[in-house]
This record gives structure tokens, C-alpha cells and sequence, in this order.
């Protein structure tokens, strides 16, 4: 099944492989799309990437999380944008732009001294609190994702992913450790979904039915038994099938947040139990809802791979850091030179410079 085509969300996928959404630090200073992320993405088309999902773009410099990030806030990265949709779908890859919000995590600088978030819960590690965003606040970042929506619609990219994952703003805002509000985007489960919801409402008057996806954090990570007030299942599964209900035609199942420790990108990643660590969700939601289900998560060897497709775990197998290591992964695995990745799981590839393997050096 790894290697079968796919119908999803209006268009046709040549394999059931994902490259999930990674911060390359290859974007101007600005935000701008260069080339060398073009090169990343048309290497990994032409070795046959069924969806490559881009580097998260912030909708707003408000919202922006790290150096070198790409942006989607303004009309001016559309055409910069076409360009590199143009040499991905020149080699038969769909490609897909995820935006994001920083919100809690958003980086601290002169231009950006605040923080914003649902609730002004103050993170872990870095000891910083954000300011809690008000109503107009809320509404202004409503329209911010939804214009980023119609700039990704006019670059021509295949579809749109909304990062509801990992501690960013639209996570901050399903999840209650994070999102403490007592008025109308706070309290219930429908009430902390609300702000997806709108965008998605939003977008749809400006876009139509273009395709919107969604990465979306299952649980928050905490260990279980935490008395923390976090996020898990089965209210994950809840707002899974809210969003699915709502229009979105795709799911990518992930979880984790910085505050409950290095849960998100685990390492040393060993055997075939300890990969697709958040499979048991993934099932779950794709019982509940008549979208395609994305599992990403350390996901590691083919026999897991198809067993996950084949059990109904998921519809589509999402990687990140095989792909840094390993472009031609796919490949190697349909032409039977591989029947594992290379990858070591050890996140060196988290590199400043631009993301490349540095375990495996040439």
C-alpha cells in the first residue's frame, strides 16, 4: 500500500508518504522563500515525495517564532512562492503550505517584545509570559491565517495546513493548560476549538472550497497520572471530528508541547514498539472521522510503515527528520535498496544554518 496512489481532498497523491512540516532556518530575515528552499523541496519531488508539507510560515510578524522563518503575513512572498510550487509540481509532488501563529512561543526581540496567547500562562524553559490576547486581538488573528489561506490559494499550492500542534497559538488555544478564558474562546471543548473554526469559516468566504488540513495536536504530553489540566484524548478525538465536520480534509495526528519535556521529536528511537508513538490516537481518530488521517512521529521502518496503513492506523505515513538524512528514502524503499531509514533520531539536524543531516556526513 506504501506505493498506491490516493484520492484526498480534491486532488490525486502518487504514494501515501508525507514530508511533514520542518523549520529549515532558510527563509530571508524577513520571511522570504529563497531558492535553497525551493532545492530542498524539488529534490525531495523528484525522489518522489507524495505531499511535501512546507516549513511552518508565520501569518503575522507578531507571531513569529524563530530566525530565518518563512512568512506568509504579506502579498509579496506570493510570487516567490509560485516559483517554488512550479519546480515541486514539475516532478509530480503535491506541496502544501503550513501556517502558523507563535502565540506562547513566538520569539522575543526590539520589534516583538510581547508574546500573545489565549491565557498568560508563563513557559516552561524560558520563563516567559504572554500577554493575554483581547478580543480584537483574537479577530485580527482570525483574518491573519485566513489572508495567509487565499496567499497560498494564489501561489498555487495544492492545499493549506493549519498548525494547531506542538505549543503554537492555535494549539494554545485547544488545549485548557493553556487556555484558561472564562468568555466565549475559552471553558468548553466547542468554546477552545472556536478560533479554528472561524478561520476555517473565514477562509472559506475568501477561497471557496480549497483544500484546508489541519496538524493537530493530540495530547499535550504530560506524563500520565500529571495533575495538570492538559490536553489528551478523547477530547483530541472530539475536536478531530469538529474540524472534519467543519471542512477540513485532512488530518495530521501529533502531540506535544515544550512544558511537558522532549515528548515532540523523541530520540534514540530503536525498535519497531517505540516507533509511531502516537499511533493509538491516530487509530482512534481515523475511526471517528471520513477524512484522511496523517500519522507523523518517529516512525522509522517499512514493516511499521505498512503495518500502520494496513491496521488502519492511518491513511498516509508523515516523516521529517528520514527525509533531512535520506532525500531519496522513497526510493530506496520501493526499489528494495532499503528497508529502514538511516536516520538515528539523535535532532542534530536542528541546525541553525540551515537543516542537513549531521550525524551521517559525507
Amino acid at each position: 500500500m506504501l506505493f498506491e496512489p490516493m484520492a484526498m481532498c480534491g486532488f490525486d497523491v502518487r504514494n501515501r508518504f508525507v514530508r511533514s512540516a520542518t523549520h529549515e532556518w532558510m527563509a530571508q530575515a524577513d520571511g522570504t522563500p529563497t531558492s535553497r528552499i525551493g532545492d530542498m523541496y524539488e529534490e525531495l519531488s523528484r525522489n518522489e515525495v507524495g505531499i511535501i508539507v512546507t516549513g511552518y510560515a508565520y501569518v503575522n510578524p507578531k507571531g513569529k517564532s524563530d530566525r530565518f522563518q518563512q512568512g506568509i503575513y504579506d502579498d509579496r512572498f506570493i510570487e516567490a512562492y509560485r516559483e517554488i510550487v512550479s519546480r515541486v509540481h514539475a516532478h509530480g509532488s503535491r506541496i502544501v503550505l503550513q501556517v502558523v501563529h507563535g502565540g506562547r512561543q513566538t520569539m522575543i526581540s526590539s520589534e516583538n517584545p510581547y508574546a500573545f496567547a489565549p491565557s498568560a500562562v508563563t513557559l516552561t524553559g524560558t520563563g516567559i509570559t504572554p500577554e493575554e490576547m483581547g478580543e480584537q486581538e483574537i479577530l485580527e488573528t482570525i483574518e491573519d491565517f485566513a489572508q495567509a489561506v487565499r496567499r497560498c490559494k494564489e501561489a498555487g499550492f495544492d492545499a493549506v495546513q493549519l498548525h494547531c500542534a506542538h505549543g503554537f497559538l492555535l494549539s494554545n488555544f485547544i488545549s485548557p493548560y493553556t487556555n484558561r478564558r472564562k468568555d466565549r474562546w475559552g471553558g468548553s471543548t466547542m468554546k477552545r476549538t472556536q478560533v479554528i473554526l472561524d478561520i476555517i469559516k473565514r477562509s472559506r468566504e475568501m477561497v471557496g472550497d480549497y483544500p484546508i488540513m489541519v496538524k493537530l495536536n493530540v495530547t499535550d504530553g504530560f506524563p500520565e497520572g500529571s495533575k495538570k489540566n492538559s490536553f489528551d484524548a478523547p477530547e483530541s478525538i472530539e475536536i478531530a471530528k469538529m474540524l472534519a465536520d467543519n471542512g477540513v480534509c485532512a488530518i495530521e495526528v501529533s502531540g506535544g508541547i515544550a512544558d511537558a519535556g522532549d515528548v515532540m521529536f523523541r530520540t534514540k528511537i530503536s525498535s519497531p514498539e517505540e516507533e509511531a508513538y502516537y499511533r493509538e490516537y491516530s487509530r482512534m481518530i481515523k475511526e471517528a472521522v471520513d477524512v484522511p488521517v496523517i500519522l507523523v512521529g518517529g516512525i522509522r521502518s517499512r514493516g511499521v510503515m505498512e503495518m500502520l496503513l494496513k491496521e488502519g492506523y492511518a491513511d498516509m505515513i508523515s516523516l521529517s527528520r528520514p527525509f533531512i538524512s535520506e532525500p531519496d528514502l522513497i526510493v530506496r524503499l520501493r526499489t528494495g535498496q532499503a528497508d529502514a531509514v538511516k536516520c538515528v533520531s539523535c535532532n542534530l539536524c536542528s541546525d541553525h544554518s540551515g537543516i542537513k543531516c549531521n550525524y551521517f556526513k559525507d
